[in-house]
């Protein structure tokens, strides 16, 4: 008896332990996909970094090193000194642009989509569904007819032909009248007998409640703005009024290429968009989960 009942202690026991294995072993499969995922998605990062610091011969050496084997400051130095390039006038322009871009995207996006999504008006549909198709034509099929416009309106290197477009987006217009679909008639109804015009429903009650959508908003619109180089490579012509992307972009010259520089530049621009990203990172996930609920 006492045999019997030990061998069914081990059949079971050792049923137990094979599930447990597996589970194990999966989680471990996933845990080295997710690692070299990591290191594949992380390396192009490491060689800009390290890249700023490496000479033009060094990054050529087959196979390249992660780590530069004799560390310099020189493509900094030349690259802040302005010796090539005004880069930091530049990065200020690009910063002017984003910001000014933003701004105006959050003002001209909300104001529209709050009319879209609070007020019924005689072809509202029809409109609404012609700003949508406007999101099925590629951004390159606006060039030339823009590029007229501001040729006739002599604005060619301004920044308004840059900030304008950018401003007014069809994709910022959906997004908030979406959102804004969610705000509550009963809050907006209070307002209204409480005398509150319908400037302040908006300004007081409509804009505080999307406010994640907003940061959501802004942080696309600066992202596009910032890393922008077809355009303003079109309407800007002086060095001085260049964005950073184009002030880069002429390191890439026909005889000699400054890859240290171009290294070191696109780590630079980098830091704003981690720093942005950190500050705004508890608005970014409260914005991701508005709406869970709880199983």
């Amino acid at each position: 008896m006492a045999t019997i009942e030990s061998s069914k202690w081990r059949e079971t026991t050792g049923k137990s332990r094979q599930p447990a294995l597996s589970a194990l072993a999966r989680r471990v499969l996933l845990y080295v996909l997710l690692v070299i995922c990591v290191v594949l998605a992380g390396m192009p990062f490491v060689y800009m970094l390290t890249g700023g610091f490496k000479t033009n011969g060094e990054l050529f050496i087959s196979p390249p090193p992660i780590l530069p084997l004799a560390p310099v400051w020189d493509n900094y130095q030349r690259l802040l000194s302005g010796e090539s390039i005004p880069f930091l006038r530049q990065l200020a322009n690009s910063a002017f642009v984003s910001i000014a871009q933003v701004l105006l995207s959050l003002l001209v996006a909300s104001a529209v989509g709050w009319g879209f999504a609070r007020y019924e008006f005689r072809g509202k549909r029809v409109l609404f569904l012609f700003v949508l198709a406007t999101l099925t034509f590629p951004s390159q099929v606006t060039l030339v007819p823009l590029f007229l416009m501001t040729l006739n309106l002599g604005l060619l290197d301004t920044y308004w032909p840059i900030i304008l477009p950018g401003a007014i987006s069809a994709f910022g217009v959906f997004f908030m009248r979406q959102n804004m679909l969610s705000v509550p008639d009963e809050l907006l109804d209070a307002g209204r007998i409480d005398g509150v015009t319908e400037w302040g429903l908006y300004w007081r009650i409509g804009l505080p409640l999307v406010r994640g959508a907003l940061s959501i908003l802004a942080v696309l619109t600066f992202l596009a703005s910032w890393n922008d180089y077809l355009w303003p490579l079109i309407v800007l012509r002086s060095a001085d009024r260049f964005t950073y992307p184009i002030g880069l972009a002429t390191l890439n010259g026909l005889y000699k290429v400054e890859y240290g520089m171009i290294l070191a530049g696109a780590t630079i621009v980098t830091l704003p968009v981690i720093a942005l990203f950190i500050a705004g990172r508890n608005q970014f996930i409260e914005s991701l989960t508005v709406g869970a609920v709880k199983g």
